[in-house]
């Protein structure tokens, strides 16, 4: 079979389509035929070199395809269309995928449209519900709002809490994008200071999540943006990952809850746990057109150094997606 390897650690033209070995499946695990695969910063990490907790060295954490061995575990057949998050190996013609972390494709989602969601709607359930206890109508400040893990998070605090939703985006037209998912308030954060924005929005009281792609750069106006008892999730760096004297009594004063993670270094179990709960709590909403998958661009496989590159250039509204 053939996937997409870095003939060495650098930039996009390192990727190259070529032939890999078969995937070996364990007991946990199920064979897929991959239709479709979607592009992440962790590929562009893995890409360059900078990160090592994906072994496989076919890059790629998330497809949507079709069972073609369910290796004796009794919830799928063969032929069943899935999606969900694998070990690696996502960017190639065949995946093993765990069993437990199989979700089945809703009829009315193509393939590209499923590869859309594992990743970003995973990742958007577990830090606004596991990691930031979003309740009924509270206010959250989503940064990069038209991203994958932003439209998806929009989509999520809107359907599954009625929450007031506030992001921020850097055009026009993602801004207009967002709000058409649900935002409440958007802000340009390339003309406008956003912490004002947010103080003005929420008559001086801040929000009480917030959703931080961003970093190091946007540390003090986060800060300005959290309410008293506020939940702040990292969940990227894209602003630089070092912030320089950090007042603990700050965090303190407001009794701020700062929390970071990554999604794809997360345990096999802790992934199957938070896919089981996912999927439960949406799958009505996914069949009844109430939540969606946001799909920006759709690359063939052999054009996944154009796909990542695109990526780079920070143009996507939603997902990157892979056709294999």
């Amino acid at each position: 079979m053939k996937g997409i390897i870095a003939k060495e650690p650098g930039g996009a033209e390192q990727l190259i389509y070529t032939e890999m070995p078969e995937p070996e499946l364990t007991d946990s695990d199920i064979l897929i035929e991959v239709h479709a695969t979607a592009v992440n910063r962790t590929d562009i990490l893995n890409r360059e070199g900078n990160i090592g907790y994906v072994e496989n060295p076919i890059i790629g954490v998330e497809v949507a395809g079709v069972v073609l061995d369910p290796n004796d575990h009794p919830t799928f057949s063969k032929g069943d269309r899935v999606m969900g998050l694998v070990n690696g190996g996502a960017y190639a013609e065949k995946a093993v995928m765990p069993a437990d972390r199989a979700m089945k494709v809703p009829e009315s989602l193509s393939f590209e449209e499923a590869a859309a969601i594992p990743e970003v709607y995973l990742t958007a359930y577990q830090t606004l519900y596991w990691l930031g206890n979003l309740k009924e109508t509270e206010t959250v400040l989503i940064h990069a709002g038209a991203s994958g893990v932003g439209t998806a998070a929009i989509q999520l605090a809107k359907v599954l809490s009625n929450a007031r939703v506030i992001t921020t985006a850097g055009s026009e037209e993602k801004l207009s994008y967002c709000r058409e998912l649900g935002a409440d308030v958007v802000i340009n954060y390339k003309e406008q200071d956003f912490a004002a924005e947010v103080e003005r929005a929420t008559d001086g009281q801040g929000v009480n999540l917030i959703l931080d792609f961003v970093g190091a750069s946007y540390w003090e106006n986060n800060y300005k943006s959290i309410a008293v008892d506020g939940r702040w999730v990292v969940i990227g760096v894209l602003g630089g990952s070092t912030v320089n004297q950090v007042n603990l009594m700050d965090l303190m004063m407001k009794r701020v809850q700062l929390t970071g993670t990554l999604l794809t270094p997360r345990s096999n179990e802790y992934k199957a746990q938070l896919t089981t709960e996912f999927i439960n709590q949406t799958t009505k909403y996914f069949e009844e057109g109430k939540l969606k998958p946001i799909v920006d661009t759709i690359f063939a496989i052999e054009q996944a150094g154009d796909a990542h590159r695109h990526m780079e250039a920070n143009k996507n509204i939603g997902k990157i997606i892979l056709r294999v």
